[in-house]
C-alpha cells in the first residue's frame, strides 16, 4: 500500500530535495502566521531551537488536519546570531545589514523538520550548523545583494549558500542540506524505518 506523503511547504529547495531523493509526495502550502507564532515564543523566552520546532509543527499540523490519512511534513528554519533571531530581510538595504553585521563572524542554521500522521506528531527532528562569514568588504556586499535579491529575500539572514552566497563564507560545520532548510538524512532513515519509502 502507498502512504501518501505531503509536504506543507511552498519552498523550492526542499521540494527539490525530496524529489532528488526519488520521495513521491504532493505539495500543500500551510497558511500559518509565522512571524506571531515567533514573537509570542520570543516574548515566552523560548530557545531558539523550540522555536523552529514548534513552526515547523504549526505548518505540519495546519495540513495534516485536512489529510488525516497522510505523512505531512512540516519544516522551518531559523537564525540566531549573538543571541538573536533574525528573519527574511524586508528590503536589500536589510538584507545589506544583516550580512554586514554577521560578517567576520559565527552564526547558526536551525532545520526543523515535523511528521503529522493521523492527527498528531510522530517523527521530530532539529538539525544544527555552524557557520562563519568571511570578512567581506562592504562593495562586494552591497553587490551580492544588488545581483541577488530576487533570490535571497526569501531566505532567513538574507544569503543563499547554494548559489552565490558560498562566497560570503569562511566556514561551515555540519549537514549542508540543513543549510538548505531540511535534515533530509534523518527525514529519509524515518520514512524508510516506516516502510513509506523503499528500504
Amino acid at each position: 500500500m502507498v502512504m501518501p506523503v505531503i509536504l506543507a511547504s511552498g519552498s523550492e529547495i526542499r521540494a527539490q530535495m525530496l524529489r532528488q531523493a526519488g520521495v513521491d509526495f504532493d505539495i500543500q502550502i500551510a497558511r500559518v502566521d509565522e512571524q506571531m507564532i515567533k514573537e509570542a515564543l520570543v516574548a515566552d523566552g523560548a530557545l531558539p531551537r523550540d522555536i523552529a520546532d514548534a513552526l515547523a509543527e504549526s505548518k505540519a499540523r495546519k495540513v495534516a488536519q485536512k489529510h488525516y490519512d497522510a505523512f505531512v511534513i512540516g519544516c522551518d528554519q531559523v537564525l540566531e546570531f549573538n543571541g538573536n533571531l533574525l528573519s527574511k530581510p524586508k528590503s536589500p538595504d536589510e538584507a545589506i545589514e544583516q550580512i554586514t553585521a554577521m560578517r567576520g563572524e559565527r552564526h547558526t542554521l536551525l532545520s526543523a523538520a515535523v511528521i503529522y500522521y493521523e492527527g498528531k506528531p510522530i517523527w521530530r527532528h532539529v538539525g544544527q550548523v555552524r557557520l562563519r562569514m568571511r570578512d567581506a568588504t562592504d562593495a562586494y556586499i552591497s553587490g551580492y545583494v544588488e545581483r541577488n535579491w530576487d533570490s535571497i529575500q526569501h531566505s532567513v539572514g538574507g544569503y543563499k549558500l547554494e548559489e552565490e552566497g558560498v562566497r560570503l563564507f569562511h566556514s561551515v560545520e555540519g549537514d549542508y542540506f540543513n543549510v538548505l532548510g531540511m535534515p533530509l538524512l534523518q527525514l529519509l532513515a524515518f520514512l524508510t524505518l516506516r516502510g513509506v519509502i523503499e528500504q
